[in-house]
């Protein structure tokens, strides 16, 4: 009897173990499919040409942490070297749901995609946080939110992720405008004028794919 209940006890770990590993097989070829390989690079090392990237492609600003995060598209920013740091600059209006999030938060990301998530950027960038507040508007786009190294939230379609670290911030202002065609085009009475953040590039990710 009791040689007997050995065996079935081995059988059952078996059928388990080899269940679990069907399982992880299966979640291996789910992550292969959502492009979640990534490699680190040296910021050094970004490809592509930034203003192409942020002006037409786009990217995704998201500040928070896995309990609570926002994100928003965004077409202007910058990306290169400041007081010996490799940095990148973004712009966010008083108004928009993000801004409460990196005010808050030491670190963002900035998220860049393949065109065919273009759908996915626009939808972000046209709707707001604040009317998904029983689930993100980027998993309602169809994003898959992740974990940094420092907590900040990414994107695992994304092809490059930028995660930085604020180290400055400022208000424009609009006695400093000194091409006022710019003020007149851009601000109105009902819209809040940007405010400027510069965060130091600590982690870049690139999916493998983006290598070869």
């Amino acid at each position: 009897m009791k040689k007997t209940s050995i065996i079935l006890l081995f059988a059952l770990l078996f059928t388990s173990c080899n269940h679990q590993s069907k399982e992880k097989k299966q979640e291996n070829e789910n992550i292969m499919k959502r492009g979640e390989f990534f490699t680190d690079i040296l910021p050094t090392e970004i490809p592509g040409n930034a203003i192409d990237m942020i002006g037409n492609s786009w990217m995704l600003i998201t500040a928070g942490n896995e309990e609570d995060y926002n994100t928003m598209t965004a077409s202007w920013g910058t990306l290169g070297q400041l007081w010996g740091k490799a940095v990148s600059t973004c712009y966010i209006r008083p108004e928009r749901f993000t801004y409460e999030f990196i005010e808050k938060n030491d670190y963002y990301t900035l998220c860049f995609f393949d065109e065919e998530y273009r759908e996915a950027l626009q939808y972000c960038g046209t709707k707001s946080g604040r009317d998904h507040l029983d689930k993100n508007k980027a998993e309602v786009a169809g994003l898959t939110p992740a974990r940094m190294k420092n907590g900040s939230i990414y994107f695992k379609e994304a092809y490059l992720v930028l995660e930085c670290k604020k180290i400055y911030t400022e208000q424009f202002k609009k006695e400093c405008f000194i091409d006022n065609d710019i003020l007149q085009s851009f601000y109105n009475e009902n819209s809040g004028i940007h405010k400027a953040y510069i965060g130091e590039i600590v982690n870049c990710l690139i999916r493998e794919k983006a290598i070869t």
